[in-house]
């Protein structure tokens, strides 16, 4: 087994992406351009081969800021940790580890959706646990280089769609029905298209903003729509003409992920949050997808919470950690130290928190 940065081309990378178990929109090709483009990243393009033959993949990307330097795979998502048969998987870790330890990283941290490095493996099932990444759930992977965890830190929700609208509605709860028709009552309408990125991220960057954590560039997302058009979804929610929820996602593989959404603070009381994840799950119904992925988040908490009322299903998310001091995960705005910065960040004018806030989001995997 023999690893090295890929050598060959996209299509190639992208068949094999395609076709491996537990591939992702996460890791294809086109995120070493995205990254590049939108954030000024490079991300490294790890193959696992055998006599020429491509085994596993890991794409790995380095992430330096004032809170410290990482390599992640992918910065920003849920997914793209190594994948590929399970004795690739463990080379692709240990490449990954041995890197991190040359390189004086604070934390390697490789973003698996499932247990992929030994046969018959199935998701860690254990309790939820704070945002701290290091609560008892969290565990050794021994299968893998000395050192790696296995980080309970986050977890997705995932709602298996029947493939008929009328079906789904019927399906939610009632209070969730309920919540859906008042927006609709106030005459809100929701739209999809590439074409409406400028308005969501107004959406977008302003509830960042309120929510006192600095927004990836538009330039970011104008990557995205330009390098990923057969998978990318925008969705916006309009009141009286003008943006009031927004979503960005990706369908994959017959599931459809909401990666980002957003909505404005002075319409809560309206719910176009609630308008725009029951359009997504009937967009993604109507495009076929089998499942509605909420994206990622802290278990336990509100966002937890938000999420499941929908009557999906956890999805733990195994990511492996290596670190060389006692970091628990990334930069989050729940740990004590951000707590601070947030506070203040969410008082900016919004012509400053556009200006300097993707600067400052980049280094924040």
């Amino acid at each position: 087994m023999r690893v090295a940065e890929f050598g060959g081309d996209a299509e190639a990378w992208d068949r094999f992406v395609d076709a491996a178990p537990g591939g992702t929109f996460c890791h294809l090709h086109a995120w070493r351009d995205v990254l590049a483009e939108g954030l000024g990243h490079e991300l490294r393009l790890l193959a696992a081969e055998v006599d020429g033959r491509l085994e596993g993949v890991l794409p790995l990307a380095r992430v330096r800021g004032p809170l410290g330097t990482f390599l992640v795979s992918i910065p920003f998502l849920s997914y793209g940790g190594p994948i590929g048969t399970p004795d690739a998987v463990r080379a692709l870790v240990a490449y990954a580890v041995d890197r991190g330890r040359r390189e004086g990283v604070d934390l390697v941290e490789l973003r698996c959706r499932s247990r992929n490095w030994s046969p018959g493996a199935t998701p860690h099932a254990g309790p939820a646990h704070p945002d701290s990444g290091m609560g008892p759930a969290s565990e050794v992977a021994t299968s893998l280089p000395e050192g790696v965890r296995v980080s309970d830190r986050r977890v997705a929700v995932v709602l298996s769609l029947p493939g008929d609208a009328d079906a789904l509605w019927r399906g939610l709860r009632s209070k969730v029905r309920s919540q859906v028709r008042r927006p609709m009552k106030e005459g809100m309408e929701v739209r999809f298209g590439g074409d409406l990125l400028d308005d969501f991220y107004a959406v977008f960057a302003r509830n960042m903003r309120d929510l006192g954590t600095p927004a990836l560039s538009l330039a970011f997302f104008r990557a995205l729509v330009d390098r990923f058009p057969r998978f990318a979804r925008i969705g916006v929610v309009y009141h009286e003409g003008d943006p009031a929820a927004a979503g960005f996602g990706f369908l994959w593989r017959g599931e459809i992920e909401m990666t980002w959404a957003s909505s404005l603070r002075r319409l809560n009381r309206l719910a176009p949050n609630m308008l725009l994840y029951w359009e997504f799950m009937r967009h993604a119904s109507e495009a076929g997808a089998a499942a509605f992925n909420f994206g990622r988040c802290p278990p336990g908490g509100g966002t937890h919470r938000f999420k499941l009322q929908w009557g999906g299903v956890d999805l733990p998310l195994p990511w492996l950690q290596w670190t060389d001091g006692d970091i628990g995960g990334t930069p989050s705005p729940a740990s004590g130290g951000y707590a601070l910065a947030t506070r203040l960040w969410s008082r900016l004018p919004m012509p400053v928190a556009n200006l300097v806030g993707p600067w400052i989001a980049r280094t924040i995997p």
